[in-house]
């Protein structure tokens, strides 16, 4: 067991310390980073020129209207002709004049384009709150008929589990789910194999070969590589949850998370179940293959067309999920998420959409680790012979020649 951990902790800090893996892990938080800084700046950069200015001769009409919209007002002109002037340079939006007397609150509104749906709602909610309270003040009512009119309406909510906002949530985890499988596994298999193939042939592995097991020594490196992928996996929900975290905290996204919280919940928890282990067995699946394709290219040069068969393959079943995002009930569907190659992507959407059993799950699970184990110890057997034979007789002929090795 020495021998195989150290092959499995060399091939891990091979990986790990590779500026590849590095720009890997940190692109998904680099390309999130970019894009919320650019929101943010673009946001804020066309934020005054959103805003309106409030113009009253009565200060406290002003001062109410800002504590209760403080996001919609440009306080810096207070009077009307610089406000007019700010219009001019398109400073603002618009302005809004507000003036009362003894029964009606008036506001005039001023500006180049129609004021926005949502500013018109905030404009009108005021006004609604000032004239309520003149007429309160000018009918002289009685603490008693004040208190009823005080009285509230009830409206209470009842939401079945299965509405839009959770079909919602299961469609944003099905498209993270199998774009991230198909990510990482294109990238490592493409690592894996050029790796396997750079070695094809080298006097290295003949040395290897004579003080370790051709078994022990492949298997050894699938595992350094399935660690290699569980520490990005680990990264991801490390730094996802760091990310959440400061989203329901900045103010530039509180409100956001505030008002989809519920969804991105429902997301969350999608993700982080067994949809995460089948990922993670996934990758190594076609790892296994990527590995086997680099051993059996014809010498170290051929190494860029070593993944092609596990990229192939990956590529045809990442397309073949598309047509039954809706339609999980599908035989095909059930079918597909019990093969080995295909189960990562099929039987993901199956548990987002409730529609396996634990026990349907369970069995995905032992099929397609009990085709890891088979797989890596067959390949494992022959792959003594597939990296030291140098003739260049192709795919065919070289798995012809390991398979007899064996």
């Amino acid at each position: 067991m020495r021998k195989f951990w150290i092959v499995a902790g060399q091939t891990y800090l091979r990986q790990v310390k590779s500026w590849s893996f590095v720009m890997l892990v940190l692109m998904p938080f680099i390309f999130a980073g970019v894009g919320f800084g650019i929101g943010y700046i673009g946001a804020n950069s066309g934020s005054d020129h959103d805003k309106i200015a409030v113009i009253s001769s009565e200060d406290s009409l002003r001062e109410q209207y800002i504590r209760q919209n403080k996001d919609d007002v440009n306080k810096v002109y207070t009077s009307e002709t610089a406000a007019s002037k700010a219009l001019k340079g398109d400073k603002i939006a618009g302005y809004l004049v507000l003036s009362t007397s003894a029964t009606k609150i008036k506001a005039e509104y001023y500006g180049n384009d129609d004021i926005s749906g949502d500013m018109k709602s905030h404009v009108n909610l005021y006004l609604n709150q000032v004239q309520q309270g003149l007429n309160v003040k000018n009918s002289q009512m009685t603490g008693t008929q004040l208190a009823t009119l005080q009285n509230k309406y009830s409206f209470d909510q009842h939401i079945k589990k299965d509405t839009g906002k959770s079909n919602t949530a299961k469609q944003i985890s099905f498209w993270i789910l199998v774009v991230m499988v198909y990510m990482i596994l294109i990238s490592y298999s493409t690592i894996t194999a050029q790796e396997i193939a750079s070695e094809k042939g080298t006097k290295i592995m003949e040395i290897i070969f004579s003080s370790t097991s051709a078994v022990k020594y492949f298997i050894g490196k699938i595992t350094g590589v399935m660690l290699v992928i569980l520490t990005q996996i680990l990264v991801y929900i490390i730094g996802g949850k760091l990310g959440l975290m400061y989203a329901q905290q900045a103010s530039a996204t509180k409100d956001f998370m505030h008002q989809y919280g519920s969804l991105v919940n429902d997301i969350v928890h999608n993700l982080l179940n067994v949809n995460l282990l089948f990922l993670l067995l996934g990758v190594v699946m076609y790892t296994i293959l990527a590995a086997l394709s680099g051993a059996l290219v014809s010498k170290a040069e051929d190494a860029s067309k070593a993944a092609q068969p596990s990229i192939m393959l990956s590529i045809l079943a990442f397309f073949a999920t598309f047509p039954f995002q809706n339609n999980v009930d599908a035989v095909f569907v059930k079918v597909c998420s019990y093969v080995p190659f295909l189960s990562s992507y099929f039987m993901p959407m199956r548990i987002i959409n409730n529609n396996a059993s634990p026990v349907e799950v369970m069995i995905s699970l032992v099929i397609l680790i009990a085709t890891i184990i088979l797989s890596s110890y067959y390949i494992g057997k022959m792959y003594k012979g597939l990296m030291l034979q140098t003739d260049s007789g192709g795919f065919i002929s070289s798995l012809k020649a390991g398979i007899r090795y064996k």
